[in-house]
């Protein structure tokens, strides 16, 4: 927050550029699927392996992959798009320890503030795919099912890949959080769980042919 010590006022302006900034990269990306993780999965592992495989499948597909730009599950899914004909794009984050941008981006882009770099992810995705991964991934987990949840958004798929790893999460979610009544039973299904690349593919897939056929009846309507 070091321009608060200048002004309050030029901190709204670095606000404003990277809103302005983030629009205009990513208004002509088309459709884009969001793939979160952790950033210390290494190459060796099985999330990172099938992250790029599903990354290289959505790209084989026509659709565009966004991450966060930096190592890990980010770099193997941009890894995977650059093989096909999608743009690998990446939303890096300034930070304190520098999170240096992955090799395998087409396009990519700085944010000083996370919540324009949040703004950006919902906004030019038709899904979500989300990985193990630290705090970071369960921020953008609960804040994509607080939006879709308050009908602040669109509802698209927010898929949770691994099941061994969000086990427990769930089950507390089921149990602890549905028990008080903090949640509806209904707010369970705004998220699938998958462990192949193949179901993640399968309900990204499925969403876009149904969006895609939803217009066509719009058009004809008109």
């Amino acid at each position: 927050m070091e321009d608060l010590k200048t002004s309050e006022t030029w901190r709204i302006f670095r606000i404003q550029s990277e809103l302005i900034d983030g629009i205009e990269t990513l208004n002509d990306l088309g459709p884009a699927v969001t793939i979160f993780g952790g950033a210390r999965f290494t190459e060796e592992t099985r999330y990172y392996q099938d992250a790029m495989t599903i990354g290289h499948r959505l790209s084989d597909e026509g659709l565009s992959v966004i991450t966060g730009g930096g190592p890990g599950i980010m770099e193997a899914a941009n890894r995977g798009c650059k093989k096909g004909v999608g743009t690998s794009m990446g939303l890096n984050i300034e930070l304190p320890h520098e999170q240096d941008p992955n090799p395998y981006l087409d396009a990519g882009m700085e944010f000083r503030y996370f919540f324009v770099r949040k703004l950006m992810f919902v906004k030019y995705a038709m899904a979500y795919i989300i990985f193990p991964g630290g705090y970071g991934t369960m921020d953008e987990l609960f804040e994509s099912l607080t939006l879709i949840q308050t009908d602040k958004i669109r509802q698209f798929p927010v898929v949770l890949y691994g099941s061994d790893y969000w086990s427990g999460l769930l089950d507390w979610m089921k149990g602890t959080m549905m028990e008080s009544k903090c949640i509806d039973p209904g707010d369970l299904d705004l998220f699938q769980v998958v462990d192949s690349p193949e179901d993640a593919l399968r309900v990204i897939c499925s969403h876009r042919d149904h969006l895609a056929e939803s217009k066509k009846m719009e058009r004809r309507k008109k």
